[in-house]
């Protein structure tokens, strides 16, 4: 960067001190800022979640569970009941298709 990018970097970042309400290119540089900021901490909490369900799914293997079949348990329990019966059908109808 070189030192007038540097210069009007600052000025910019006094300018936004001295009148956070401002409006930089017809946006409000506050608002952007907050709704960034608010991705940024979801994020954070997705990621936190996601190691919580790591681990449970760690725990259920220690205790001898299978964690396809929990996951595929999981998947079944957030569709329709009408929908698993259906697919119920066709696999057994597939499966009888091919002998098994």
């Amino acid at each position: 960067m070189s030192d007038f990018d540097a210069q009007e970097a600052q000025a910019s970042r006094e300018r936004q001190e001295a009148d956070p309400e401002a409006e930089v290119g017809g946006i409000a540089a506050d608002r952007l800022r907050s709704i960034i900021e608010r991705v940024e901490r979801l994020e954070e909490e997705r990621k936190a979640l996601a190691d919580d369900i790591k681990d449970i799914f760690a725990e259920a293997k220690s205790a001898g569970f299978e964690v396809k079949v929990i996951k595929q348990i999981l998947r079944i329990r957030k569709q329709e009941p009408a929908e698993v019966e259906e697919q119920e059908t066709l696999l057994d109808l597939y499966r009888r298709a091919l002998g098994m």
